[in-house]
């Protein structure tokens, strides 16, 4: 099974070891160019804020528990 360049997966590792939880899950989906972010699973957002560069921060209490990034490919 082919997967493309793996290099550009193996840059993803200081994210995931810096990430709240240590963990990171994310989904893209194509349809709306959004990229979904957990660092937690499951996880039930309590909270969001969205910012001035259109990501979606989603709090669960306090906790960071995700991101959502509208229009992902711009980027």
């Amino acid at each position: 099974m082919a997967i493309g360049n793996i290099d550009e997966y193996v840059k993803l590792i200081p994210a995931v070891k810096h990430s709240p939880q240590g963990y990171l899950w994310s989904s893209y989906d194509t349809d709306a160019d959004v990229l979904y972010i957990n660092f937690k699973k499951p996880s039930t957002a309590t909270d969001s804020e969205l910012t001035d560069d259109d990501i979606i921060i989603r709090y669960e209490g306090t906790e960071v528990i995700g991101l959502t990034i509208l229009n992902a490919s711009k980027r």
